[in-house]
């Protein structure tokens, strides 16, 4: 049987550093080689502009299944959702979330309202747009930008452990980000990263834990953008990643209950990335990505071999999940 037609959509931003295109460059090829050797006719579209419809000009959406890996719009910051918009504008069927869903997963307050609303364990928290904690009164608390993805703005600094230290980090988000403020109560637990896969039944990848235990200081036992991104920095280098993660049976099952119900909760749809914290028994949901990134050395593409997919197979059971919806692909 001849696999499915896979459009493979990167980004390929002309303002990123050259090793920053190579980097992208050699991913999607990558990607695309290992699809090829599957059985999938690849198409690879770098988007190197903010046209979308002109990169995609020629193709028919009804001989093809969008593998979506254009995060965003060159120059256009936090545009996933509009990628998706002009996706759906032009009839085409792609791997992930709906752009409706991909808008909402950025106003944290939105997020943070619906898991609430569906009795889902999240920290208590609260949106400042000014710098007055008012009668918050929950410490070690965090202190994030409202509207932010990545960890930005997410450092030593963020944990606040008194009323003052509070007031000064709410003015340093407001002044930086030019955003509100979402304050947490900070869990001090373990962490996990949990990838999700499948619409019915949607099923957990092996867990990942972010171990602290080398952190004796309540402020370091977090992941900050430097220990995602910056190589040879203190969290970079010293949290030790556990995958899988070591978790008992009853700890696992309630793990996946949890956040089966919150993928749903948000919409997400073929795969999504989960960040919760575990404290006295209860997993909280501390954000939702239902773009994860698909990168050989991102979460998804490290659980997913961890559960046995090759990169090439994990991108084969993605175009497949989103091949069910499509008008051709889908029959039968």
């Amino acid at each position: 049987m001849k696999e499915l037609p896979v459009l493979l959509l990167h980004n390929l931003d002309p303002a990123w550093p050259s090793s920053d295109r190579e980097t992208a460059r050699r991913e999607a090829e990558c990607l695309a080689s290992a699809l090829g050797g599957l059985g999938h006719p690849v198409e690879t579209v770098a988007v190197s502009h903010a046209d979308l419809a002109a990169c995609l000009k020629g193709f028919d959406p009804a001989a093809w299944v969008v593998l979506n890996w254009c995060e965003e719009l060159p120059g256009i910051p936090h545009s996933d959702a509009l990628v998706a918009e002009v996706l759906e504008d032009l009839g085409f069927t792609y791997t992930g979330a709906t752009s409706d869903v991909l808008r909402l997963s950025w106003e944290k307050a939105s997020v943070k309202r619906l898991l609430d609303a569906q009795g889902l364990p999240t920290p208590a928290w609260r949106i400042f747009d000014r710098a007055d904690p008012g009668d918050w009164s929950c410490y070690p608390a965090i202190v994030k930008p409202a509207q932010e993805h990545c960890s930005l703005g997410v450092s030593t600094e963020a944990v606040v452990l008194n009323r003052e230290e509070l007031r000064t980090r709410i003015a340093f988000i407001l002044d930086a980000f030019k955003q509100p403020a979402l304050v947490e109560d900070f869990i001090d637990g373990r962490e996990f990263h949990v990838s999700l896969w499948g619409n019915d039944p949607v099923q957990m990848l092996p867990p990942a834990e972010m171990d602290f235990s080398r952190f004796g200081n309540v402020r370091d036992r977090l992941c900050t953008y430097d220990a995602k991104f910056l190589p040879g920095s203190l969290h970079y280098e010293e949290i030790e990643l556990r995958l899988p993660a070591p978790l008992t049976e009853p700890e696992s099952d309630l793990l996946m209950s949890t956040l089966r119900a919150a993928f749903h909760a948000h919409r997400c749809r073929d795969f999504a990335r989960m960040d919760v914290r575990l404290r006295d028994g209860i997993f909280y949901i501390l954000d939702i990505n239902p773009n994860a990134d698909i990168s050989s050395d991102a979460s998804m593409a490290c659980a997913a071999e961890a559960a046995g997919y090759s990169f090439g197979a994990m991108g084969s059971r993605l175009v497949h999940l989103a091949a069910a919806r499509h008008p051709v692909f889908g029959r039968g």
